[in-house]
Order: C-alpha cells, then structure tokens, then sequence
C-alpha cells in the first residue's frame, strides 16, 4: 500500500476513487467539486440521499466516466477526535468495498490539524485491509485488497510536510496493529512461545537499530524467575521470555521499557476455567503481542527514541507437575506469592518481567495485559484500565489514548486495596478476593516495581471482541505508540 500526498488541483489527480468528507452544507472543495459535477452533490443531500452526518457513507458515480465515483463521507456533528477517527474508519470501509486501486482523500472537513488527519487515514486504510492469514502459512503482514495507492490531498501547500508525516507514522502504527491482530488470531496449536520468539527474531532480520534475544526455561531458572516458571509448570511447551531492543537515539538515553503478557493459551491450570468461551484463551497473548506490533512500527517509523520489549511468553495447563492452589512460589525479586488461584496467572509471569526490566534503568516501564476479567465489568469493550505509581505518567498515557482513539480510564491504587491481598504464608497472595480484582491485580504487580516509574495497561476487555466479529483489535498498539512520539519529541 502505497500512501502519498498532494497540494496539486484536485480535480487533476488522476484516481478512480474520490472521498469527500463533508456535511450536509457544502463548504470549500465539496462546493466546487458540486460545481464541477453539475450540482449531483447537493441534489443528492437536497432527495435525502446523503445526510451528511458523521460516519454517513454514499458512493456516487460519476456520469459519463466509467469506473470514477466519489464517496461522500459525513462529517456533522464529528466534533471530538474520537468522532472524527470513527468517521474516518467509516470511510476507509467504504473505499475499501469498492474495486478501487487509486483514491484521493480529500482532507478536509473533519480536524484541522493535517498531521494528526492524515495519520488516522492511513491507519483507518491499513487496518480496514487487514484479513486473516490462515495457518500454518500466517504471515502476520497486511493483505490489502485492490486498493494499491492512496493519495491525501493537502488543501494548501503548508499542510502537504505534515500531510506526509502524518501519513508515514499512522501507516506505520496500522501495521503494527495488524501484526498484532495477526498473532493473536492465530491459533495457540500454531502461536506458542516457541512461535512468538521466532517471529521477534525475524523482525530484527536486517534492522541496524533493532535486535532480539529470547530467555529459555533454563536461563529463567539461572535467574531465579520462580514465578513464572510457576505458570509454566504444568505445560509440556517451554515458556519463552523474549527481549527486544530498539536503538533509535544514542545509548544514554534512558530506554522505555514494555513489558507483554503472552499466555499463549490460558486454561486456568488446576483453577480450571468454564468450558465456556474458553476457545478465545488465545488472546490471552495480546498483550505481548501488542509489544511485538509496537516494535514493527518503530521499525517503520524510525522514531528517536529507545525502547526495550519484554514478552514473558508461556502456556497456563493442568497436567500432574501444575502448581496447585495454596503454594508458595518464590519471584525473582525475592518476594514470595502464596497461588490461592492458578488462573490468575498473569500477574506472576510478569512480577518476573517487571523486575527483569529493571536491569535496564529504565526512564519508564508500561506493562500491558488482558489480565482481569474484573476490568470488563468496570469500563465494559470500550476503554483499557489504567493504574499506576506516577500522576504525570497517568495522565501523559490518558492524553495519548485521546488523540489516538484509543482510550483508557485511570483506576486508583489506594492502600486499603493492596491490604487485600495479605497472606498468612507468604509475602503476598497473587489474588486479592472477589471485590476491585482490577486494583487489587495492580496492587500486586506494584510491588515489583518501586525502583521505576511505572504503569499498567489492563486490556482484557480492549485487545479482542467476540460474536460473529470474533477477532484480535490490535490495541493497544495505538495509544503506546502515541505515547512513545511525544517522549520522542
């Protein structure tokens, strides 16, 4: 897919496809485009063919050139940028079902910063084109259909070197997303720990600034990593931790550090879950898988920045050497975890990943997790939970999933919660009873990181939806890569 800009006459742009956000009062090009076409634009508005409201859709053919239509996109009322990123992704749909292979987008009639429009085109464009690659052949790369150029159309000159920019990263940042989408979508006979650790290493083939490394069972036990060889246990496939590393700045620079849960399958262990929906435990690795998508667009974007991954990777299965509920296990850090609960396994893969992390002096570390289904019931398919141990992080990530669509909402960490999860036995228990199972999961991984700052995605109810459009999002790629840009400067 190829994504360009241009501040030449729009009528002169040579495509087959033309979508022209506008409301129902036509302003600018919409206006001169009606002209241009006899006014078939507002008698379609005047019939009550085309509202004009956010997110409205209508394809128009134009008379007497064969193949050649317009796509009017409706933009009243799309006056946030969340509004404005669903309309766009209305559009980039609708482009997509026609047999386009050239389009123009004009850019107008929706945010005025050409940047930031023309990023959420091309992300919308290259998520839209996303289909599954079926396994074993899955090749986590986007697919994209007859559409092989689209060009955004900057209405003045000094819009186009945003326009452009813009169009590299959100490109970028659609790829990873896909990436992601693709890992998770596959099957866990195919995506296992084995399998994410080889498609890490693939990804820094040929990259200067980018290389990976991938921890065995044996170098873990060397390290001590109890914890999450705890999880491992009862699997007979090896769990994996894989490191990348990303140089995008000299090496001074302090790295930001994320760190993925990838429970490539989670049974519950000898907590077993409910039969139940239990085929979508395949996502329970999205949240190492977003890490791996975030790095494919580092790599696209080449942001000056440094950025360390961690993916703890493993199985969570009841065969005879499981741990079972009521041992005591012993992290790398030190700190004992009394298991009151085995299907409460993502905290103790990443207690170990989060000290680990702290080997880098890190400036940051975010840890993302599908890890409560407690955060479901509290923000519901729509928003990511966040937790963590510094206001000014918090709020940077907060603003970050604003201007990219992709939200989270900010739950506390009070002392009375991590109160909760006391043990008689050990130093903690890795759950904290059936109230606030969100907090009381990040007052655990709290714990093991008081040498950092640090933050915490819970995106249980995000990374995936289910029904008939049962499939990965590849969230939270966009909101972790927004925020890397603003501390890239």
């Amino acid at each position: 897919m190829d994504f360009t800009a241009s501040a030449a006459q729009l009528l002169n742009i040579k495509a087959d496809s033309l979508i022209l956000p506008t409301g129902p009062q036509l302003k600018d090009s919409a206006k001169a485009l009606d002209t241009s076409l006899d006014g078939a634009i507002s008698s379609l508005i005047k019939a009550g063919d085309f509202s004009g409201k956010s997110g409205a859709t209508l394809v128009m053919h134009i008379p007497g050139a064969s193949g050649k239509r317009v796509i009017l996109l409706g933009t009243e009322g799309a006056d946030t940028p969340q509004q404005q990123i669903k309309a766009i992704e209305a559009g980039a749909a609708a482009l997509l079902k026609t047999p386009s292979a050239k389009a123009v987008w004009v850019g107008e009639g929706l945010a005025d910063d050409s940047e930031w429009q023309a990023s959420i085109v091309a992300r919308s464009i290259q998520t839209a084109s996303y289909q599954y690659a079926a396994a074993p052949k899955g090749s986590a790369k986007t697919k994209p259909k007859k559409l092989k150029t689209l060009t955004y159309w900057a209405p003045t000159r000094a819009d186009l070197s945003a326009a452009k920019k813009g169009l590299a990263y959100g490109s970028a940042v659609g790829q990873g997303m896909n990436v992601a989408r693709q890992l998770g979508n596959l099957p866990a006979n195919i995506c296992t720990p084995d399998y994410l650790a080889t498609q890490a290493k693939a990804l820094a083939k040929g990259q200067a600034k980018f290389t990976t490394s991938v921890l065995t069972e044996a170098d873990m036990k060397k390290l001590k990593m109890g914890s999450l060889l705890s999880v491992s246990a009862g699997s007979d496939v090896p769990a994996k931790m894989i490191v990348m590393k990303y140089q995008g700045t000299k090496a001074s620079v302090k790295p930001i550090v994320l760190v993925g849960k990838a429970v490539t399958f989670d049974s519950g262990g000898i907590s077993l879950k409910p039969g139940n929906g239990m085929d979508e435990m395949k996502y329970d690795m999205c949240g190492g898988a977003s890490v791996i998508g975030v790095f494919n667009a580092l790599i696209e974007n080449q942001l000056p920045i440094n950025v360390v991954g961690i993916v703890p990777a493993t199985e969570n299965m009841p065969n005879g050497h499981a741990t079972k509920p009521g041992d005591v296990v012993t992290s790398m850090s030190g700190q004992t975890i009394e298991v009151l609960n085995t299907d409460a396994e993502g905290r103790l893969i990443l207690c170990d990943a989060l000290t680990y992390a702290g080997r880098f002096k890190p400036d940051t570390v975010i840890d993302i997790a599908t890890l409560t289904g407690a955060v479901i019931g509290a923000l519901g398919k729509v928003t990511a939970g966040l937790l963590s141990n510094d206001d000014e992080l918090a709020e940077q990530l907060l603003s970050s999933g604003t201007r990219s669509g992709d939200r989270a909402w900010r739950l506390p960490l009070f002392e009375e919660y991590d109160e909760l999860i006391k043990s008689n036995f050990a130093d903690m228990a890795n759950i904290g009873g059936p109230q606030a199972g969100t907090i009381t999961a990040a007052c655990f991984l709290a714990r093991f990181a008081k040498k950092y700052k640090w933050a915490h995605l819970d995106v249980a109810g995000t990374a995936w939806v289910s029904g008939a459009a049962k499939g990965s999002t590849g969230r939270p790629v966009p909101i972790l890569m927004e925020y890397l840009r603003s501390k890239a400067g």
